[in-house]
C-alpha cells in the first residue's frame, strides 16, 4: 500500500494520467499526494478535498481571459497556479485543461503524511487535524508561495504530484465553498469521513 519498510513510496504522476477535463481532474486528484521537497526534508500530504473551476465558470479567475496573474491557468493540465487570497493566504491550484483553455483545480485540504514536524513548525500548531485543513493552511504548512506559480507538477522539482497506490476512500460531491457566482454547481470533491476535510459538517456528509 505504498510503503516499504514503513517509509512512504510515492511515484510521480505523469501528464498522460491526468484527465483532460477539470471536473474529472478534481475527482481524480482525491487520494493523490502533494510532495514538497525542502532542504530540511520532504513534506507531503494526501489530497482529501478539491474544487474544480471549469471553462466558462463565472467563479473562475480565468473567466475574463488571460492576464499576467492567470496565465498559469491556461497552461497544459498539471501546472501550478498559485495566487494570494485576500492578501493573506497563498492558494495552490492545478491547471486542468489543454493548453490555451483557462481552468483549474483548487487543492483545498491534505491529510499530512511526511514531514509533520516541519508542518507543525511552519503552522505554529501541533494539532495534526489543523495542519493542512484548508487551502491557506496547506500552503503555509508546505511553504508554497509565488515561487511555485507556473511550475510543472508532473516534472522533477521542489513541488510535484504523486501516488502511492492507497485507496482514496469514498468520494463525496458538494457545491463549492465561499463563492457567490455559479455557487450551485456540484464541483467540490472530498473524502467522506476524513477529519482533514475543511468546510461545515453539512457539506461533508
Amino acid at each position: 500500500m505504498g510503503s516499504a519498510g514503513g517509509q512512504l513510496v510515492t511515484t510521480r504522476l505523469t501528464r498522460d494520467e491526468l484527465p483532460v477535463d477539470t471536473a474529472a481532474l478534481a475527482r481524480f486528484l482525491i487520494g493523490r499526494i502533494v510532495v514538497r521537497e525542502t532542504p530540511e526534508g520532504v513534506i507531503s500530504g494526501r489530497i482529501v478535498e478539491t474544487e474544480a473551476y471549469v471553462p466558462g465558470d463565472a467563479a473562475s479567475h480565468a473567466f475574463r481571459g488571460v492576464t499576467p496573474r492567470t496565465r498559469p491557468m491556461f497552461l497544459e493540465r498539471g501546472h501550478a497556479y498559485v495566487y494570494l487570497n485576500y492578501g493573506t493566504s497563498w492558494m495552490l491550484n492545478v491547471s486542468g485543461e489543454a493548453a490555451g483553455i483557462g481552468a483549474g483545480v483548487l487543492i483545498r485540504a491534505l491529510e499530512p503524511l511526511e514531514g509533520i514536524v516541519l508542518m507543525q513548525r511552519h503552522r505554529g500548531t501541533d494539532k495534526p487535524r489543523d495542519l493542512a485543513r484548508g487551502p491557506g493552511r496547506l500552503c503555509k504548512a508546505l511553504q508554497i508561495g509565488p515561487w511555485a506559480d507556473g511550475l510543472d507538477l508532473c516534472a522533477e522539482g521542489l513541488l510535484w504530484l504523486g501516488r502511492d497506490g492507497a485507496d482514496s476512500g469514498e468520494v463525496g460531491v458538494s457545491t463549492r465553498i465561499g463563492i457567490t457566482r455559479d455557487a450551485d454547481r456540484p464541483l467540490r470533491f472530498y473524502v467522506r469521513g476524513s477529519p482533514f476535510v475543511s468546510g461545515t459538517r453539512a457539506l461533508n456528509v
